[in-house]
């Protein structure tokens, strides 16, 4: 899971100013000594001194801030720039309007202090609760990726995991209602159920009734709550060569092989949070599996994105070609890039998860 990187939080979002912005007031000063020292005549750009303060706010702290001021008004004053003789009015506003700078940019530097220690704060918190995915768990060799739809956020209504068992490796990927913090609670509640499950529960099935359990007994402590979440769980065997898949109202994983990309049909199982029926638990299908197989999950985030046209994203058609190779995480920042190609605006919590069994050697 990536951090809050470039593509997601600009400079206007707390993320160091860009290289042109910090250049600016330094361009600016040069550009004018450069001017008024090769014109033969007086240049009417002082005015253009009064911008570099305000400007040097943007990048630089209350220090870098008051040179540059002083290097104003000294330029101001200086006879061979010849910057219109200034009169004593235009000096102290320029004076003004450096110290007012000076004042902006020692607030501005201790506010980023503040924000960047609740920003480490949050995305520890965050990660506490969707922790990256190792790159190998058991024998599966794994990636995810996760966007959450809510900016300055690491974590939304998605939630994936993949954890070793004396049952195998299970794996399991969801969405919960609605995206964002608000979701947050439901998926901390929900990982924290699965966790426990794996290593107490002895088949797949009997995991996903503890999650829908769990959210069950959740939604009963808060008054005019329905929570619910969607999820696909998956067992591997110790040895690699098959896999159990259950299915709970989410989109079932896609199985890569041999240059071609089929969606596992798995019978679908209610939404966790719902009540199973009657009380038994979801039926899962075991799946035999080949030596370089890999298998695909993903969130409604990729299923459901749309183009201007109104399209679904064709992800089992772009998958075989996306997923050629075979490291995982390749497969998944191929997807991801062409996604945003099919739709720029993606709106809701993207989630994915490629897992790759290996086999043992015989």
């Amino acid at each position: 899971m990536a951090g809050l990187d470039a593509e997601r939080r600009s400079w206007l979002r707390g993320a160091p100013p860009p290289r042109w912005v910090r250049a600016l007031p330094l361009v600016l000063v040069a550009g004018v000594c450069a001017a008024t020292l090769a014109s033969p005549d007086p240049l009417d750009i002082g005015f253009l001194l009064g911008a570099i303060p305000p400007l040097a706010v943007l990048s630089y702290g209350p220090l870098a801030t008051a040179v540059l001021g002083a290097t104003v008004v000294v330029m101001l004053n200086v006879p061979a720039f010849r910057l219109d003789n200034p009169g004593q009015t235009d000096l102290l506003t320029i004076c003004f309007v450096a110290v007012l700078s000076v004042f902006v940019a020692f607030v501005r530097s201790r506010r980023d202090v503040q924000l960047d220690i609740e920003r480490t704060i949050a995305e520890a918190a965050q990660r506490a609760v969707v922790p990256p995915v190792p790159e190998r768990v058991g024998r599966v060799r794994c990636a995810g990726l996760y966007r959450a739809a809510e900016r300055g956020t690491l974590v939304g209504g998605d939630f994936f995991d993949v954890r070793e068992s004396a049952y195998g490796v299970r794996a399991v990927l969801g969405d919960v209602q609605g995206h964002g913090l608000a979701a947050i609670a439901t998926v901390a509640s929900l990982m924290g159920a699965f966790r426990e499950a794996v290593l107490d529960q002895p088949s797949l099935e009997a995991v996903a009734a503890r999650l829908d359990r769990r959210l069950a007994v959740d939604s009963a402590r808060l008054a005019q709550a329905e929570l619910f979440a969607t999820a696909v769980l998956l067992e591997f065997a110790p040895d690699g060569d098959a896999v159990q898949v259950v299915v709970c109202g989410h989109p079932p994983p896609v199985l890569l092989r041999d240059g071609t990309a089929t969606e596992v049909r798995v019978a679908p199982w209610t939404p966790l949070g719902l009540g199973l029926p009657d009380g038994s638990a979801p039926v899962g299908r075991a799946l035999c599996l080949r030596p370089g197989d890999r298998l695909f999950l993903a969130s409604d985030g990729v299923w459901e994105a749309r183009d201007t046209a109104d399209a679904f994203y064709p992800l089992t058609d772009r998958l075989p070609a996306l997923a050629d190779g075979t490291d995982p995480a390749v497969t998944t920042t191929r997807v991801w890039a062409d996604l945003l190609r099919h739709s720029p605006a993606v709106r809701d919590d993207v989630t994915m998860l490629v897992l790759a069994p290996a086999r043992p050697h015989r």
